[in-house]
């Protein structure tokens, strides 16, 4: 009988991650997965970080800027992202080996990314999704993780949270939620893909009440901007962030019975909201914007404001707009269709805190979005 050979090793397959996305939060989550997959002896060491190609002012191209000194110059200069990011301009060659797929650009490039995308990724391939936003179609909204599951053929969990992507990139303490549907075990790979001493996550089993926590408090933090534009004073904000979580819950509820009330007080929900209504961009322009009497564009104040970055929450505001009028809800939700109407300038920013003399119309008590 032959000896047994105790020193064998078996070399389990290892992950490899691609991070779709390089602006200020797509750096900071490609420095978060880099400084793990070191660590981690279940993960390929490089992290692939797709970049929109941009041409900088000295005339160097952006990706050539990231390898050669570690940093994003642009969305997130000052941060070393880690020796072991690798910025592709190529997006089919950054995905090409990856079967952790991490999606973090503007929500409203996804639907392009996807259909570019379509038969060039693995097929063991597993996807997460960073993104805040979703696509109305005529058939109704739908959220991006669906979207990616739907073109991609991959299974795609949420990460949402209390996440300003300056403080985390300096290593602040902060909280993340991984929303996923079925399967703990992806669940438990991307919490620890993720997790560092300063940046906790938590696994929660609601995809879809993660996702839209971290889609509509944008549309919330804009009435939140709106508030300090008008120097309505903190009593008037902390109004506006209670009844915008009451729109939340109902909106959520209204769309995905499945969502689960525990959600909302979890790191993606009141925590979430609570640090964009307080800081952020979507609060910031619509400062500007209240400021400036409604003005000046959204448009404009972006281009100024953001050096590059998108604003979300107006463009959400429009999207849930169009829900709410499709189903005939818009008496239900006066804050988020507020919202939406002074970014359009069919309402001046005042206006914010006058829709409060009409009471919500939801449904009976005992229904999916009553509430105490």
């Amino acid at each position: 009988m032959a000896p047994v050979n105790n020193n064998v090793q078996i070399n389990e397959p290892k992950f490899k991650v691609t991070v779709v996305g390089s602006g200020n939060w797509g750096s900071v989550a490609s420095k978060l997965i880099a400084s793990n997959t070191l660590k981690l002896s279940s993960f390929h060491d490089e992290v692939k970080m797709w970049v929109f190609e941009e041409i900088l002012p000295g005339g160097e191209k952006l990706t050539d800027v990231i390898n050669l000194t570690n940093e994003n110059v642009k969305y997130l200069p000052g941060i070393k992202l880690g020796c072991n990011v690798v910025a592709d301009p190529d997006l089919e060659n950054a995905v090409r080996d990856a079967n952790m797929l991490v999606f973090v650009t503007p929500h409203q490039f996804m639907e392009g990314i996807c259909k570019r995308l379509i038969g060039k990724i693995r097929s063991d391939a597993q996807a997460i999704s960073l993104i805040k936003g979703m696509e109305v179609k005529k058939e109704g909204p739908c959220m991006i993780s669906t979207l990616i599951s739907q073109q991609l053929g991959v299974n795609c969990c949420v990460l949402m949270g209390a996440n300003i992507a300056n403080e985390i990139a300096v290593e602040k303490f902060s909280e993340a939620t991984v929303g996923y549907r079925g399967n703990r075990e992806i669940a438990e790979n991307w919490v620890q893909l993720f997790s560092t001493p300063y940046f906790a996550v938590s696994a929660c089993q609601d995809v879809e009440g993660v996702e839209l926590c971290g889609t509509l408090k944008n549309v919330v933090a804009i009435a939140a901007g709106f508030v300090d534009g008008l120097d309505m004073g903190n009593n008037t904000k902390a109004a506006i962030m209670r009844i915008g979580l009451r729109e939340m819950k109902a909106f959520s509820k209204l769309l995905f019975s499945s969502v689960k009330d525990t959600t909302f007080f979890e790191s993606c929900g009141v925590a979430d909201l609570i640090t964009t209504c307080l800081g952020g961009r979507n609060r910031k322009c619509a400062e500007a914007f209240a400021k400036n009497g409604g003005k000046r564009s959204f448009d404009d104040l972006e281009a100024e404001m953001l050096q590059g970055q998108k604003l979300q929450g107006v463009s959400t505001a429009k999207e849930v707009y169009e829900v709410l009028k499709h189903k005939g809800w818009l008496e239900m939700f006066p804050l988020f269709t507020t919202v939406h109407e002074i970014c359009t300038g069919r309402l001046p920013p005042t206006a914010i805190v006058e829709y409060s003399e009409h009471a919500p119309k939801f449904p009976p008590v005992g229904g999916p979005t009553s509430f105490p």
